[in-house]
């Protein structure tokens, strides 16, 4: 596969410049590197500019509410685990109104892809302060600047037992490439947190802020006391670490402990059901 092969022809509405662009063009060079045909590709997504991604690739989508695409995810790899399911959402999306999900589908550990673009600003809805937004960050909304505590996506991850935890920034698209490749070939729950620039309602954590405030780490990635560590840096002071933060041996996953698949591999969407037997279980519950 080569990375044209997931071309769409579509009418982008990015902004000029934005770095989703870059976020796109890592992804299918990552897809082709695996060779994982459109046909056999699902990425699910929320509501927001990040929601839009799937719009513009060659492959199977589901747009699912706001903060609501995880559960979406992992009920598309649950039916058929033999497809590449792939979440892309924004860091509003996945960390405010999808807080909930991004933390118990960590626990559930289903194997699919956790994509999130974190601008640190919410890019649709007309650059509100979004939960990984810095302390002081003045908006429309917040006029005297940002006083909360950002969210750590990373941080909460490893904390959940996430066993591949990332950090990759759009402005560097070969090793976001790679992180995103190692991601996806993951078994197990994979979070791959992108710095992305909004070049129109952030005007603060540049392009060239994130260069100054970020750096490649280069650690044991399998010693769990010490990715947290590194999760915890550029929180306060320091530069942000970019890379694979955390990788383990994923275990079983969401699928792999579903009792239905457990003397019949078959995917849920290639068996015959008997309606009768439903219709029979269904009748009984009602009540008289």
């Amino acid at each position: 596969m080569k990375p044209e092969d997931y071309d769409l022809e579509a009418d982008v509405a990015w902004c000029p410049g934005c770095g989703n662009f870059s976020i796109l063009r890592a992804l299918k060079m990552a897809l082709a590197d695996l060779d994982i045909p459109p046909e056999r590709l699902v990425l699910v997504s929320g509501i927001g500019q990040a929601g839009k991604l799937p719009q513009y690739l060659k492959c199977n989508y589901f747009n699912g509410l706001h903060g609501r695409s995880l559960p979406a995810a992992v009920a598309v790899k649950a039916v058929n685990p033999e497809l590449t399911v792939i979440d892309v959402s924004g860091d509003g999306c996945m960390y405010g109104e999808g807080g909930n999900h991004f933390i118990h589908n960590i626990r559930r550990n289903p194997d699919i892809t956790n994509i999130v673009h974190n601008n640190m600003v919410y890019g649709l809805t007309k650059g509100q302060a979004s939960p990984t937004s810095q302390p002081g960050f003045r908006t429309p909304v917040q006029v005297h600047g940002v006083f909360e505590e950002p969210f750590n996506p990373l941080a909460v991850a490893i904390a959940l037992g996430a066993t591949f935890v990332a950090r990759a920034f759009a402005g560097d698209i070969e090793r976001t490439r790679d992180i995103l490749a190692e991601a996806i070939r993951h078994h197990g729950y994979a979070l791959v947190d992108i710095f992305q620039p909004c070049v129109t309602f952030n005007r603060v954590n540049t392009f060239q802020w994130f260069r100054e405030n970020t750096y490649y780490t280069d650690h044991d990635t399998s010693d769990r006391m010490l990715a947290f560590e590194k999760s915890l840096e550029g929180y306060g002071s320091g530069k942000f670490p970019l890379g694979i933060i955390y990788r383990a041996d994923g275990g079983a996953t969401f699928e792999e402990n579903l009792s239905i698949y457990h003397r019949d591999a078959t995917p849920l969407w290639r068996r015959r059901h008997d309606p009768g037997k439903l219709k029979a279980l269904l009748e009984s519950k009602r009540m008289l």
